[in-house]
């Protein structure tokens, strides 16, 4: 598995390295002492990890993470403790303390797991205010245009993120998200029923209680899909 280091601290990055070098299994992809450096390494790296500082100049650990389309799993490496609540939030897999016990780091590494597909998007970023999550695709159920921002739906969430629904579309997986219509895009597997809705469209009631009105021609699409 592949993993990146991410800190401003050079010292910092070197005592990363030779801890990971107990660690066979993970191959480090790169390092990057600042957020713009790591962008441009997630992008030509594709990683599996993030080993990530989270007081950086110019960008900080949180920043970073908004600013990726496929967010890797992360584990937050700082001599802070302020950030630990945070970091859990947003579903960090450990936040470690500075200088890191290699027990520590060897019983975070036991839960990083090898990305399924690096073509699709599989997690991403939200940020509300100072709140912030890292989402799985299967727990948002829907997805709704607001101008070039889109609206995610989950767990009684819905956030806004500064991407369109255009730009998400292409990276998501058709065989699990249906463009119902112009503005929303919603999650096959949180379909409750179906019913006969406007102008010969279906309409649509997700688990939870949302109805989507499907577009004409996307019911017809929808009901191949459905077989109906």
């Amino acid at each position: 598995m592949k993993a990146i280091i991410i800190d401003d601290e050079r010292l910092a990055r070197a005592e990363l390295r030779r801890l990971l070098a107990a660690h066979p299994e993970i191959e480090i992809a790169g390092e990057a002492c600042n957020g713009d450096e790591a962008l441009a390494l997630i992008a030509q790296t594709s990683p599996d990890l993030l080993l990530l500082d989270v007081q950086m100049p110019g960008m900080t650990g949180f920043d970073l993470l908004e600013r990726l389309d496929d967010v890797p799993q992360v584990i937050f490496t700082t001599a802070y403790d302020a950030y630990a609540i945070k970091a859990f939030e947003v579903n960090a897999l450990d936040y470690l303390m500075k200088p890191i016990p290699p027990a520590r780091l060897a019983a975070a590494l036991a839960k990083v797991r090898p990305r399924s597909g690096p073509t699709r998007l599989e997690r991403v970023f939200v940020r509300d205010g100072d709140r912030c999550w890292i989402v799985a695709l299967p727990d948002i159920f829907l997805l709704e245009s607001e101008g070039n921002y889109t609206r995610v739906h989950f767990s009684g969430q819905r956030p806004l993120i500064r991407r369109s629904l255009n730009a998400l579309e292409a990276q998501l997986d058709p065989a699990i998200f249906f463009r119902a219509n112009r503005k929303e895009i919603l999650n096959l597997k949180w379909i409750d029923k179906v019913d006969l809705g406007v102008a010969g469209g279906l309409s649509v009631m997700l688990r939870g209680g949302r109805a989507v009105e499907m577009s004409r021609r996307q019911s017809g699409r929808l009901r191949e899909i459905l077989s109906l």
